[in-house]
């Protein structure tokens, strides 16, 4: 299957998913509501959330490491 091309609007919605006050909760505590809300409903609602796993190749809940 070929992958799809990353395109500008995949960045900027990338980016707000990563400025999103609730995945950032998500990322940094790996648990709690934000966590549970972020890994079982936003992924599969949020088109920041599904830009941000095609961007970065991971899901919006998983840390970031550096």
């Amino acid at each position: 299957m070929a992958e799809k091309e990353i395109t500008e609007k995949d960045r900027e919605l990338a980016k707000q998913c990563l400025e999103c006050k609730v995945c950032n909760t998500a990322r940094k505590n790996q648990r709690g509501f934000a966590f549970w809300f972020v890994k079982w409903l936003e992924g599969g609602i949020c088109p920041a959330c599904k830009a941000h796993e095609k961007v970065y190749g991971r899901k919006a809940h998983e840390p970031i490491i550096e």
